[in-house]
């Protein structure tokens, strides 16, 4: 048995075997390493040295298990589209936790490992297509400042799997501080027992939340920190223009991480009504809804929580509305304070969030490339285009450029605030695409250069203009799949 120098746990075990089943993952033909990600194994200290090829790619395929690790599938449940629905890893095993050289706890998970009880008439497999796209957004996600779970390597399978066609298999090696979830507690609250739920609460705290510990009433207390938390990673989403395309609750990880990278997208011409998933038919998740969605997810969470919260229902109920309610102030202050760095300004003053709109309605009504139209505001000089020549724009411009005046700051040091947190570069969606189909047929340069091209998001560089440039009538892709 080889030593692949990995310091695994598996406390979630110690949860009540009703959320987890035991097992190994499906072993595949011929397993290649199409792409392993050599920075963050050294960030995390995961350490391959002086371990075959053979072996590292046989481990990141599942056909190695070594001595000691205990694989499981998680179960949970979800709405998905506002439907709840019973669910679980259909075609993904947690090998165990990773305990990074700084002490943190890591879910290490193979997405594409084969069938489990969980996969409800699923083959348990995944395509290369989706799974190099999860590992092109979540590291670009990454490098954004976002909050996200990570991708180590894409295994290709030697086997074939089949959607609306036939196409490649491969296996993803996500890392995850956990994979707990909203959906984790609904399946709790339907086993109808306090102490399940109670002991789900106690792991989550416990791996998560340690400072809410002392705190009278953990489960509110938990609820208000789930509340800030999941407040601040939508406002970063809306940052940058991402759409996550499948807002379900059992996608919304407690971890504070972004989660599942199935139908996303960055939004290119800024549309609030922009939708990426091709099943969402009526805009639910919708870039403008994701915060609604997450307040929405967020009071299925306080739902569970409820016999936690005060044995006296219309108590609970009580209690966790006001909780619930403090998401929209929460978010909304952060949300403006965000917006205000997007234009270089950090006091707040009247008539801030009215100009923020205005902007956001001329990008709006103009059809403006959103990263792009804020990249342009940071420069000296703005470019020579009509669409800043009107009127209007200018009447806003000189609004803008007085309500600098009244910063502390120098205009300079506000430019410097726009370019940090405005990033000049996304995963712009036809450049995935462009990606994505030249790696089934084979070739990965495309693949490599968007990758490495997404590593420094706020370097403004001429040299990747291939990367800012938005998609041509031909180009624009419309919809993105979830490749289950």
């Amino acid at each position: 048995m080889i030593d692949l120098r990995l310091n695994f746990e598996s406390t979630y075990l110690g949860l009540p075997t009703t959320f987890f089943t035991k097992l190994s993952p499906t072993a595949v033909s011929y397993p290649k390493l199409v792409i392993f990600n050599e920075r963050l194994a050294i960030q995390t200290g995961i350490n391959f040295s002086g371990i075959p090829e053979e072996d590292k790619t046989r481990f990141l395929s599942g056909n190695l298990v070594p001595a000691g690790i205990e694989p499981f599938a998680q179960a949970y449940a979800g709405h998905q589209f506002g439907n709840l629905t019973m669910l679980g890893d259909g075609r993904a095993i947690v090998l165990g936790e990773y305990i990074s050289k700084n002490g943190d706890r890591l879910d290490i998970q193979l997405k594409g490992s084969g069938k489990t009880p969980y996969s409800r008439g699923g083959d348990g497999r995944a395509a290369l297509g989706p799974m190099l796209r999860e590992y092109i957004i979540s590291e670009a996600m990454h490098f954004l400042g976002i909050p996200t779970t990570r991708s180590l390597a894409v295994v290709t399978t030697g086997e074939t799997v089949y959607r609306d066609k036939e196409l490649p298999g491969a296996i993803l090696t996500r890392i995850a501080a956990s994979h707990i979830r909203v959906g984790t507690f609904e399946y709790a609250a339907l086993q109808r027992n306090k102490t399940i739920t109670s002991a789900l609460l106690d792991y989550l705290i416990n791996r998560h939340f340690p400072e809410i510990r002392e705190e009278e009433n953990t489960p509110l207390a938990l609820l208000n920190a789930v509340i800030q938390q999941q407040a601040e990673l939508i406002v970063h989403w809306m940052r940058v223009g991402f759409i996550h395309g499948v807002m379900n609750t059992d996608n919304m990880a407690l971890s504070g991480e972004t989660i599942d990278y199935g139908p996303c997208a960055f939004m290119d011409r800024f549309a609030p009504d922009t939708v990426f998933s091709s099943i969402d038919h009526r805009g639910r998740y919708a870039y403008a809804n994701q915060p609604h969605i997450a307040q929405w997810n967020l009071a299925r969470l306080a739902e569970a929580l409820l016999p936690l919260i005060d044995e006296n229902k219309e108590l609970a109920i009580e209690k966790s509305e006001d909780a619930l309610n403090s998401f929209e102030v929460f978010y909304k202050e952060r949300w403006k304070s965000m917006m205000r760095s997007k234009i270089g300004l950090c006091q707040a003053e009247p008539g801030d969030e009215q100009m923020i709109t205005d902007l956001l309605d001329y990008m709006h009504q103009n059809q403006l490339d959103y990263t792009n139209t804020f990249c342009d505001l940071a420069r000296d000089e703005l470019p020579e285009t009509d669409i800043y020549k009107t009127g209007y724009f200018k009447k806003w411009h000189t609004r803008w450029k007085d309500r600098q005046k009244k910063e502390e700051r120098s205009l300079k040091s506000s430019r410097a605030l726009m370019k940090s947190v405005n990033p000049a570069v996304i995963p712009r969606n036809h450049k995935v695409e462009e990606a994505l189909q030249a790696a089934e047929e084979g070739n990965l340069c495309p693949f490599n250069d968007l990758v490495k091209a997404l590593e420094e998001p706020y370097k403004d560089d001429h040299c990747l203009a291939p990367y800012q440039t938005p998609p041509l009538a031909s180009e624009k892709v419309y919809q993105t799949f979830c490749g289950t």
